[in-house]
């Protein structure tokens, strides 16, 4: 290991000078690069055979059984090996090793270890993955990037239904794109961040053209801060069937616009032709499903049910995502949120007040993440763990929308939001008989 010292200070001043000529606007973490990433490369480099031996990372060539006369001895070698890792790279946050694994060597152990290196490494937290077989992939990050989520995050290619809501543990943009992960699931306790999310999502959402649509049965507290920007609010479960039965309506006739135009999805047909993009926001799922036990009242929560899971089974081709946010989510508000749940591949996982919301929302994913997520603090506000259908996860914090802001995105977007026939005439027929 020594001779890789000499190398490794090379490297470090190295960077010390190319980043010295750069300007400091350019790179905001120049003092971590300048500074704290030449002392924590050496010292991630002079204390791995240790904290490897310490860890059990360390394997022997020799069997560790050996025969004394007629008897078979078992002992523990005394001569081992730690793993090769390669030179710590930089991060913006931080620094990578990539540990290549030795025979029968697995990344148990090196998960295990996790702990003991933050504190080997006097760094604030440190990840591990395995990228491909037979390698582990170490990333250290020396602060906490979630502290400061409207930091710059780097440069992110805007795209159609791709919204920049906050920051990643990594020090990267957190981005939900609709395009990749076509319908979300977000939960989370009260002044957990949840609704900071939410608004958050429809303030990057708003300059695009997109239809938004929003199902705030809480009277509409939430989500009437975008009224003018919404193609359609309903502010109760009856609105709720209407609008949810409308767009069912229009998913239908979109399915018959592609089957004539022989193509298997919106994005397929010609961009003249193409009708706009839907994203229905609903929050507070419960109160869709939760009943008095009135007839009444269970055909509304089963109609809702039914739409809802229609929107997520076929809607991703179809131009029409949705983003289904709860304080809890449980299989006890019935069979139709868990077979929902299925359908929606994106999860965001606030602070919960129960493991069982923690479980249902990632533990189909992975199981990681939920102990994760149920470690989140009450003063960790807007820090959530966000999972994709891959199954990977990552914890991350969104920005902060004021009310004030949202009510001046509203107004400024407003122009934008598209008339939804269907949706105006079934709302419009709701208010006419309720009036009679």
């Amino acid at each position: 290991m020594s001779q890789l010292l000499l190398p490794a200070v090379l490297v470090a001043l190295a960077w010390t000078v190319v980043l010295a000529t750069r300007r400091p606007e350019r790179w905001p973490n120049w003092r971590w690069y300048l500074m704290g990433y030449p002392r924590t490369a050496l010292r991630v480099m002079v204390t791995w055979r240790k904290v490897a031996h310490l860890n059990d990372l360390t394997v022997s060539h020799q069997p560790n059984r050996g025969l004394l006369g007629d008897l078979a001895v078992k002992g523990d070698p005394l001569r081992t090996h730690a793993p090769r890792c390669s030179f710590p790279w930089p991060t913006p946050n931080g620094l990578s090793v990539r540990v290549r694994l030795h025979a029968g060597q697995t990344p148990a152990p090196f998960l295990a270890a996790a702990e003991a290196l933050v504190h080997a490494w006097r760094v604030h937290a440190v990840r591990i993955v395995s990228p491909e077989r037979g390698v582990v992939l170490i990333t250290a990050t020396v602060r906490d990037p979630l502290e400061h989520p409207d930091r710059p995050t780097g440069e992110v290619s805007a795209s159609l239904l791709s919204a920049v809501v906050g920051a990643l543990e990594t020090g990267g943009a957190w981005v939900m794109d609709f395009r990749r992960v076509p319908h979300w699931l977000i939960v989370g306790a009260t002044r957990s961040g949840k609704s900071t999310l939410i608004a958050r999502l429809i303030t990057e959402l708003a300059p695009q053209p997109v239809a938004l649509v929003g199902i705030d049965c809480k009277g509409g507290m939430e989500l009437g801060l975008f009224e003018q920007r919404l193609s359609a609010l309903a502010a109760c479960r009856s609105q709720a069937v209407a609008v949810l039965g409308a767009l069912v309506v229009d998913m239908q006739d979109r399915m018959r616009t592609c089957r004539a135009a022989g193509a298997r999805s919106i994005w397929e047909l010609p961009e003249k032709e193409r009708p706009v993009p839907v994203v229905v926001v609903v929050d507070e799922i419960a109160e869709l499903y939760l009943t008095n036990g009135t007839k009444e009242q269970r055909a509304e929560a089963e109609q809702c049910s039914t739409y809802l899971l229609r929107l997520a089974q076929l809607g991703a081709a179809l131009g029409m995502h949705l983003v289904v946010a709860g304080q809890r989510v449980g299989s006890d508000l019935g069979p139709g949120v868990t077979a929902l749940r299925a359908q929606l591949s994106g999860r965001v996982c606030h602070r919960v007040n129960d493991p069982g919301t923690a479980e249902m929302t990632l533990g189909d994913l992975n199981k990681d993440a939920v102990a994760v997520a149920q470690s989140i603090g009450e003063a960790e506000q807007g820090v959530a763990v966000t999972a994709g259908e891959t199954g990977g996860w990552m914890r991350g914090r969104s920005h902060l929308t004021t009310p004030a802001e949202a009510q001046v995105t509203a107004a400024e977007y407003a122009g934008l939001a598209f008339r939804l026939a269907g949706v105006a005439r079934a709302l419009e027929e709701l208010d006419a008989g309720e009036g009679t």
